[in-house]
Order: structure tokens, then C-alpha cells, then sequence
């Protein structure tokens, strides 16, 4: 969930932008607060879907269905007057709050605060894209943070409830580092943890599970940072196995070059399956694509496919896909409501595949 501060926006209707800060700030630490999803007011009809909640800045929502309810572990967005810069020292978030509803379209419930950076060991700075998983009778909630020496890793905290609270481990995981972690528990009950983000995600400073500071981002020759995997163990708290690479590949077969940051992997990975196959998702990041790429074993290879969803409004693009009954929904942000790129606010849209597989792409706006 890295940002940089070149971020471009639509949004013109700075007078409702303006009214609906000031209800949301006024509102801001109200646990528990329901709204409709369609009651958000339009400030422009453009929008293709309107946001989940509005008294909150919310990104980078990861949904799931725990007990036939879905659950969203968002990123929650304040403004805490940071400068920005390109390795998003501005995203300062301090806690999580997780959403939930029983279908698209009804009532969302804010669950109030999950965990919060006060209640993380090891934790300095910084709480950014969460992922979750259910196992072992509990819930894990997963996330990075920046440690005392300002380097991110992943942590994981437990809860009985899908809404938490959450309780933390002590110690970051053992092998982590980078930020968006992804848990996909495939058919056998096997679960696999993704992550990675370039810029201000660190993962350029990683070369074979190695921290060198001193690492720069790929020249546009070069081949392009990959993201990365590994199996966890049954207790859901540590790796079972060395982190690898997740290959992305053309149709060719050949990995991308960093100039090809259409393409190439940034941030945001997100693996679902369907059909038996595996679909890895993420973020282009500097050009603002969602895409895709499908596979067929969860560590890769993965083919390219093409665009998920076009550039949305604000600079980051960060989702989550996933089946609620018999549909596919995406999950994704913008910033609709305030205009600012580090003010964002999540929102669902209806995911449609083709005969062969390919995934239907998907535009936030109308008019697009």
C-alpha cells in the first residue's frame, strides 16, 4: 500500500467533499456506527458504487465471509499532518477497525477499534494493509508495521471473534518483511502467505531473504521485483518453509522488466481461486492498474492476463476479491469523499468471469 504523493483525482465537487469532512470528523470515533450502503450522498454521478461508510477514511479492504458474514479488515485512513512523500510516510494509521454486513447492499457495521499500535510489542510505526484468516477454532488477523528500526516486517494477532479484538504476538513473524500480506487457505486446508510492496513497502531491500539497505529499485532494463510466498504452519503464527519469489510471466513465459510497470508487479497481491485455477492479483502501482495473472499451483508460475480494474481516483489501487454465496464482488478504494489520496474510503463493485476464466475489467467510474 505504498503511495506517492503525484497522485491525480476527478473529484470536483470540492463543496460536498468539504461538508462530508466535517460530518465524518465530527463522527470519527463512534464505534458501532451502521449506515446503508446507498446512503452515502453522490456528490458527482460518475461513481460506479458509492463508499461503505463515510465517518471513517477507510483503504485497502480485505473481505471475507466468516459464518455466512463478511467481514472487511481495511487500512484506516486519518490525517496526521505528516508530509507527504514518495515512501508514504503521511499513511500514519494507529489502529484497524473492521466492517462487517450480511450481504452487499444492507446495513455496515463498524466494529469499533480491533488493535491498535499501542497494543504491538515490537511495533513502531505505521499499520498498514491487514489481511485475515480463520483456522484452529480462531481468527488471525495479519499486518505490517515498521519495527523500532524503522524496517517493515508482518505481525499476526488472534481473536475468538471475527470483529476482534485482537491480541498480538509478541514478536513480528520470524522470516516476514514488506508490507500487504494475503492468506489464501487452498482446498486441503493448506494456507499460503503472500506479500510485498517496492518504494516505501521496502521490498527492494530484500534481495534472497536478505536485508541490504542500501539496495536501489530496478533500472528499467532489469528484471522487476517479484512479490513473495510462503506456507505457514499449522499454528497459523509462523512459516513452514523459506519465503520464494512468485513468478509473473508473459504469455512467452518471460518474466517482466521494471519498464513494463504496466504490467509488473508493485504492491497489493491478492490470490483467490476459481475454476481450479489460481488467480494472483495486485497492483501496477505508478500507473494505477489492478491486473491479473492465473496459474496453476499456488506458488506459480503465474501467466498475465490483463487489466482487473482501471485507475481509480487518488494515486493507490488495493483490493480484495471474494465469493459471497454465488457471486464475486471486488472490494477496492478510492477517494471519492475527500479528494486526498491518503483519505480514502472502500467500496464494492460485482465481479463477472467469461466462459474461459478471463475476468470481465472493471471501471470505478460510469463514463470510463
Amino acid at each position: 500500500m505504498l503511495k506517492q504523493n503525484c497522485f491525480y483525482s476527478n473529484f470536483t465537487g470540492i463543496g460536498m467533499a468539504a461538508f462530508l469532512c466535517m460530518a465524518m470528523a465530527s463522527c470519527g470515533n463512534a464505534p458501532n456506527n451502521e449506515v446503508k450502503t446507498d446512503s452515502v450522498p453522490a456528490p458527482e454521478a460518475k461513481y460506479a458504487s458509492q463508499p461503505l461508510v463515510s465517518h471513517i477514511y477507510t483503504a485497502d479492504p480485505s473481505a471475507h465471509v466468516f459464518g455466512g458474514k463478511i467481514y472487511i479488515y481495511p487500512s484506516h485512513d486519518t490525517a496526521t499532518g505528516v508530509a507527504e512523500n514518495d515512501n508514504g510516510d503521511h499513511f500514519q494509521m494507529m489502529d484497524y477497525r473492521i466492517l462487517s454486513m450480511d450481504s452487499v447492499g444492507g446495513k455496515v457495521t463498524d466494529n469499533g477499534v480491533a488493535l491498535a499500535l499501542k497494543d504491538v510489542p515490537w511495533a513502531s510505526r505505521q499499520l498498514w494493509a491487514p489481511d485475515a484468516a480463520f483456522a484452529n477454532g480462531k481468527y488471525y488477523l495479519y499486518f505490517p508495521a515498521k519495527d523500532k528500526e524503522g524496517v517493515f516486517r508482518i505481525g499476526v494477532a488472534a481473536s475468538e471473534n471475527p470483529a476482534g479484538p485482537f491480541t498480538a504476538e509478541p514478536t513480528p513473524i520470524k522470516g516476514t518483511y514488506s508490507i500487504d500480506p494475503c492468506v489464501f487457505t487452498d482446498d486441503d486446508g493448506t494456507s499460503y502467505l503472500y506479500f510485498g510492496g517496492i518504494w516505501g513497502g521496502q521490498l527492494q531491500h530484500w534481495n534472497h531473504n536478505k536485508y541490504d539497505s542500501t539496495a536501489q529499485l530496478k533500472k528499467p532494463e532489469e528484471t522487476a521485483i517479484l512479490p513473495r510466498v510462503a506456507k505457514l504452519s499449522n499454528n497459523m503464527t509462523s512459516l513452514a518453509e523459506e519465503v520464494r519469489e512468485v513468478k509473473i510471466v508473459d504469455s512467452t513465459g518471460k518474466l517482466f522488466t521494471e519498464k513494463e510497470n504496466d504490467k509488473r508487479f508493485f504492491e497489493a497481491v491478492w490470490l483467490h481461486k476459481y475454476n481450479n485455477k489460481y488467480y494472483l492479483s495486485y497492483s501496477t502501482g505508478d500507473t494505477h492498474n489492478l491486473v491479473y495473472a492465473i496459474g496453476d499451483s499456488p506458488y506459480g508460475p503465474f501467466v498475465y492476463q490483463g487489466v482487473l480494474m482501471k485507475p481509480v481516483d487518488g494515486w493507490t489501487s488495493h483490493h480484495s476479491i471474494v465469493k459471497v454465496q454465488d457471486k464475486w464482488y471486488l472490494f477496492y478504494h478510492d477517494t471519492q469523499l475527500s479528494g486526498k489520496t491518503h483519505l480514502r474510503n472502500v467500496k464494492v463493485l460485482p465481479l463477472h468471469y467469461n466462459a474461459d476464466g478471463s475476468i470481465q475489467t472493471l471501471s470505478s467510474h460510469t463514463d470510463k
